[in-house]
């Protein structure tokens, strides 16, 4: 496979330098990062949740898990829940469920990105596909994207 079109579209309209890579079909980001040979915590995943009925993504390293009590209160939201497949999969035409990339920009969807990344010069994360990933330099992730910023998941 490949990442999808509009994808590709998105990230050269925008002249945002990337590398693309493909590997073995995975459908858990831990999976993911070790067939990438990459630390599970460069490897984003993106989780979708409902945070007073509406659909926001926070981006966490793979191995993490999101602590939707923290993410409430950055959100100042009443409650938050991890979205169900049904409420999102019509968002991401064109992606595979479950290797949606953490794009809201593109998807019109609110877009959180975990503080811990910032420690890092690259991010890694599926690109539409589950055997196709993009890896980019965290500052023009952030400048394509414009991400809140927090501490979002649980810490191990």
């Amino acid at each position: 496979m490949s990442i999808p079109r509009h994808i590709q579209d998105f990230l050269e309209s925008r002249s945002v330098p990337y590398r693309h890579a493909t590997h073995p079909q995975e459908f858990t980001a831990p999976r993911t990062a070790e067939a990438q040979h990459v630390s599970g915590q460069k490897l984003a995943k993106s989780v979708m949740v409902m945070a007073d009925d509406r659909p926001f993504m926070a981006v966490i390293p793979a191995h993490e898990r999101l602590d939707l009590e923290k993410f409430a209160h950055l959100l100042g939201a009443a409650s938050v829940r991890l979205a169900e497949e049904g409420e999102f999969e019509h968002l991401f035409q064109g992606c595979e469920l479950g290797a949606e990339p953490p794009f809201g920009s593109l998807y019109e969807v609110p877009l959180w990105l975990d503080a811990s990344f910032e420690k890092h010069d690259t991010i890694v994360f599926n690109g539409g596909t589950h055997t196709d990933t993009i890896q980019m330099r965290l500052d023009d992730f952030k400048e394509l994207e414009q991400p809140r910023v927090g501490r979002l998941s649980e810490i191990h």
